[in-house]
């Protein structure tokens, strides 16, 4: 690694307006801002017109519709030339199938079935259909008899399908049956490989096998042997067979200085195992802790009363629901290992995996450092469900016995709370759905200083390079949405007036789901209360997604367009009436205080300990929703504006907290965390920590209650020396009153002597 990581800017790259030659016109701008490091989402190619890069169908190539190879050094050397690097987002655990003729192994699979060189680089189901690959991709079983033959290719559609070398004679159902795959509907629950969660689009890799991981790495590879990049982040590897060893053949491939990071996420109670060799996780876990901070815990009650939620009792049912119907397919594949390692067959196995799933709290329970998890599991199961003791037993035999089992039951651990709680529970519950978020926990209802102090500190020895983040590609909420719905937690019964009035005036087909949307709304309404023909268009796009996730009344898999047509004519009243005025009124109010916490947890972000990334164009005020909303094109000649006029608060807060730590790097990445109390009656509105011998960071909290009191004789007693503010350069020393250092800025980032 040539440059030390001290900051990432991610990037989302796209072929239609961030493509490599793009970043390298960005790299004057990100230099000024304080950036060390570019962090770039997946680059390889993928599904064409992929706005994301997650459906990788060739990983052995950069993407020629970013640059290609070619485009990337042009990009590393002209990082380098600043004195920055490269971060690049990776993909190991599945790959693009969409379009089977875009993935050449694939294809190739598809084409020769268990004779195809790719025939072990998959996670295929054999025995689900004597040796043919059952494909769930039609609408129903009965469309093979609308398969047209054209060519070499089966045709149905926009589908289309290899046929193997002399098996083309005859109609479009009789040459399917002589394929190595099965087409079947979509809604038969049979899938013949494993997939990321539940999306049939993205097929398993296999990177247990170092064949297979080799090939698949031969570019990255390349990559460090030509020192174009500096470290990688690695998307879902809990999604692999063996994570631990997966990430061990990588740290030996990127070699020891390089930087990675792993998108684990942690469960509020779990850490991460210290035997893995990377640097932390993508940061999930930091965003809980700094955004949490600024949740008023005295908002819980009437929050919680109001949205009438058991979160508990939900989430069991949801998973066991998540596992025997969305994930039946590798439910019912589990239950075939199991009952082989074991020769034990019996009738409620399904039932007890599902219910035992529904018992682990984390992604998967096989790390060292999680060994007790699965024994409280089933401990907690057999209580619940007495009925299932049996065939617990019979589970327990085969995970501890069973390398395989045990594999593919935390496998269906993993995507049974993505598809259970992320996906489903966390856009139902609504109680403050600015906690609903990737890594986070409803129930948890905020994080006390004293929770985040304590955090902190283990991270600053533990993980001090861990990254740390606030937006990512993944987060179903932006940073400043949720720093202004987390503003309602300090006032839970205004807001619950106001949610009865509005409901009132427009009235939603169904009081939960308008509970959910109010709070979003509320995130994104602008405080002039000016609608603009986009907003209307992406609130109404976030609200189809928000309801079939929710699965309560539509879903994806069967949509109901009369519910749905109700929630968008809610809406559009919401949007058009009387309503809109007590929206802007309240986000007009509240707007100062939203403002406040943004500042707050930008700057905590920026300077706590961790790697902290800023996600495109979150260094100024934005309002992105859930993807696809927040990989929306970043005006940067607004940015480029507010870096050189620095009118824009938290434009100064970022560049002045990335260029400090690019300038006292020790502070950062080996400086300690230590809190600094506040001392009187408004102490716990004060958030605050020193970084090293000669950096001060302190932010304000729960000002709509500071309003009202005051700081009255509250201080904050600093070290021996001068300090001065790099936000606004005022100087202090010794006992300063926080009404002082917060009169012009919610926040403060002192430096002593400078």
């Amino acid at each position: 690694m040539t440059v030390p990581v001290l900051s990432t800017y991610r990037l989302q790259m796209r072929g239609d307006c961030c493509t490599f030659d793009d970043a390298v016109e960005l790299l004057d701008y990100l230099d000024e801002l304080g950036v060390s490091h570019l962090y770039l989402s997946p680059i390889l190619t993928a599904v064409a017109g992929s706005t994301h890069g997650y459906d990788v169908t060739d990983p052995t190539s950069v993407s020629s519709a970013l640059g290609g190879v070619d485009g990337l050094r042009r990009l590393a050397d002209a990082a380098k030339s600043r004195g920055m690097g490269l971060i690049v987002d990776i993909v190991p655990n599945h790959v693009g199938v969409s379009d089977a003729e875009q993935n050449r192994w694939w294809w190739d699979l598809l084409a020769n079935g268990r004779d195809s060189r790719y025939a072990e680089f998959f996670d295929i189901d054999w025995d689900l259909d004597d040796r043919r690959i059952v494909l769930p991709v039609l609408g129903s079983d009965a469309d093979v008899e609308h398969l047209t033959v054209d060519g070499d290719v089966l045709r149905l559609g926009d589908l289309v399908f290899p046929i193997a070398a002399g098996t083309g004679d005859g109609t479009g159902a009789q040459v399917h049956d002589r394929q190595h795959y099965r087409l079947t509907g979509w809604r038969t629950g049979r899938c013949g490989y494993r997939r990321f969660f539940s999306i049939t689009s993205l097929a398993a890799l296999r990177q247990e096998d170092r064949a297979v991981f080799d090939a698949t790495h031969a570019e990255v590879k390349r990559w460090f042997d030509e020192s174009l990049v500096d470290g990688l982040r690695v998307d879902h590897p809990d999604g692999l067979s063996d994570p631990a060893g997966y990430l061990a053949w990588l740290r030996e491939l990127a070699g020891p200085s390089a930087w990675i990071v792993a998108e684990k996420i942690l469960a509020a109670v779990e850490s991460l195992d210290a035997s893995l060799p990377v640097d932390g996780t993508t940061g999930y876990d930091a965003l809980r802790e700094v955004g949490g901070l600024f949740v008023d815990p005295t908002g819980a009650a009437v929050l919680t009363k109001l949205a009438n939620q058991d979160d508990a009792a939900s989430e069991i049912q949801l998973k066991v629901t998540a596992v025997t119907d969305t994930l039946g397919s590798e439910l019912a594949r589990l239950c075939r290992v199991i009952t082989s390692v074991t020769d034990t067959a019996h009738p409620l196995l399904p039932q007890a995996v599902a219910a035992l799933v529904s018992r682990v709290p984390v992604y998967r329970c096989d790390y060292p450092a999680l060994a007790t998890v699965l024994p409280v599991a089933i401990a907690e199961t057999a209580v619940a469900a007495p009925d299932l003791a049996e065939a617990l037993a019979i589970v327990s035999a085969a995970v501890s016995t069973s390398p395989e089992a045990a594999a593919r039951f935390n496998q269906l651990c993993g995507a049974a709370t993505a598809k259970s709680v992320e996906d489903c529970a966390f856009y139902r519950d609504a109680r403050l759905v600015s906690l609903n978020e990737v890594g986070g926990d409803p129930a948890l209802f905020g994080v006390s200083a004293a929770e985040f102090h304590q955090r902190a500190a283990t991270r600053a020895r533990r993980w001090p390079q861990a990254m740390t983040a606030l937006t990512t590609h993944d987060t179903k909420r932006g940073e400043d949405v949720r720093a202004r719905i987390g503003v309602l937690s300090q006032v839970p019964s205004e807001w619950a007036d106001r949610v009865g009035q509005w409901s009132a005036l427009a009235v939603p087909p169904d009081e939960g789901t308008a509970l959910f949307l109010w709070q979003n709304i509320f995130g994104v309404w602008p405080a002039d209360g000016v609608v603009s023909a986009e907003l209307r268009t992406r609130l109404h796009a976030y609200t189809e997604k928000a309801i079939r996730e929710a699965a309560t009344h539509t879903s994806w898999h069967d949509p109901d367009a009369e519910f749905e047509t109700a929630v968008h004519a809610w809406l559009d009243q919401v949007l058009d009436g009387p309503v809109a005025a007590g929206l802007t009124e309240l986000a007009t109010r509240l707007h100062e205080h939203a403002a406040d916490d943004i500042l707050g947890q930008k700057l905590i972000q920026l300077t706590s300990p961790g790697v902290p990334d800023v996600y495109q164009g979150t260094e100024l005020p934005e309002d992105s929703l859930v993807d696809p909303d927040n990989r929306r094109p970043v005006d940067y000649a607004a940015r480029r504006r507010a870096l050189r006029d620095m009118g824009d608060p938290k434009m100064r807060v970022t560049n002045a907290a990335l260029r400090l730590r690019r300038e006292r790097p020790e502070s950062f990445l080996a400086g300690g965390y230590r809190p600094v109390p506040a001392v009187g009656p408004a102490a716990a509105h004060v958030v605050s920590f020193r970084r090293g011998a000669d950096v001060l960071v302190a932010a304000s909290r729960w000002t709509v209650r500071l309003a009202e009191t005051g700081w009255a004789d509250t201080t904050i007693t600093l070290p021996d020396g001068v300090w001065s503010d790099r936000l606004t350069g005022a100087q202090y020393s010794g006992t300063v009153p926080a009404a002082q250092l917060f009169g012009e800025l919610p926040v403060a980032l002192l430096v002593r002597g400078a």
